[in-house]
């Protein structure tokens, strides 16, 4: 939030297709990073071309993978935050976008399909690509033809109510596993039901509602929010900070801090924990019980030393 420039931002999310997705879970570390990197180049090549924005800019992006939906299928999808236009090259001045609109969703998805198809070629020429039996033979050729000549979705549009609002909307579920305590109505030997949208829930059986689950448990070390251009962290001191100052030095705006800040500090920070990643420091992490108290443990100072052994002569 602090790094967030005073322009207006669009909400751009890239899916991954069907088609691709039992590819994707037999090479998630592979097709993860394809899909963010493509997505991020996708925006930042539209970007440099004086085509769309009247001349060549930098953009600042903010990337999340995202791999469930409400029921837990397995759907992953990149949520993108981006500036609503960009630095020139030269760093001279700010290029602003329209304020509606971006980039064509046609061009950004047809762009972004070249990406990721080229990206698998390449990891399959390579050796590097773990395939089934799918992947293999005539069928998976016409599926890769139709793949090339079909439309990729690619969503846009810009924020109602600023960009710290798309911040704070993404920042709900990055911290977050794919479905919550909250949502579990109940659990049998039978089934798990739990709830999907409004008053709508769905039933699976035990060992269903695990492997659901477990997909979208990320590879080791997978990092799912990632910075591009402006935002990369080779430019927040450089080019960020020039493009702050050609925007009039104006960012997000911050919220009150609460009225109990200054009386004590950490209920402050424990509090927006709890509502942002869901984790409520003020419960017993063995009973579940209300009202842990916490404090320093006491000191341990040993009575004596102990002597060195004896050493026979």
């Amino acid at each position: 939030m602090q790094r967030v420039l005073g322009t207006h931002h669009f909400h751009v999310v890239f899916t991954l297709p069907a088609e691709l997705r039992a590819l994707a879970l037999r090479n998630r570390n592979l097709v993860f990073e394809l899909l963010m990197k493509a997505a991020a180049d996708s925006l930042l090549e539209l970007g440099r071309d004086p085509k769309w924005l009247g001349a060549p800019a930098q953009l600042g992006i903010t990337a999340v993978l995202h791999t469930w939906t409400r029921e837990l299928a397995f759907h992953p999808h990149v949520h993108c935050i981006v500036t609503g236009g960009g630095l020139a090259l030269d760093g001279s001045r700010w290029v602003a976008a329209p304020g509606e609109f971006l980039f064509p969703v046609r061009v950004l998805g047809a762009l972004f399909r070249g990406k990721v198809l080229g990206g698998l070629a390449r990891a399959r020429r390579d050796g590097k690509l773990r395939l089934g039996p799918e992947d293999e033979g005539r069928a998976a050729a016409r599926r890769t033809e139709a793949l090339h000549r079909a439309a990729w979705i690619v969503y846009a549009k810009r924020p109602f109510g600023g960009p710290e609002q798309v911040y704070r909307y993404v920042g709900r579920y990055t911290h977050r596993v794919a479905i919550s305590n909250s949502r579990l109505v109940s659990a049998t030997r039978e089934t798990v039901t739990f709830r999907t949208r409004g008053d709508q829930t769905a039933a699976l059986p035990p060992l269903v509602f695990l492997r659901r689950f477990l997909q979208h448990v990320l590879p080791h070390g997978f990092v799912k929010i990632r910075h591009y251009g402006l935002l990369a962290s080779g430019n927040v001191t450089t080019r960020l900070e020039r493009a702050r100052a050609l925007l009039g030095g104006g960012g997000a705006q911050r919220d009150d801090p609460p009225a109990d800040q200054e009386g004590d500090p950490d209920e402050a920070w424990s509090e927006r924990l709890a509502d942002v990643a869901a984790v409520d420091l003020s419960l017993c992490p063995s009973c579940g019980a209300h009202d842990l108290q916490r404090g320093p443990l006491p000191s341990h100072h040993p009575t004596s030393a102990r002597a060195p052994p004896e050493v026979a002569a």
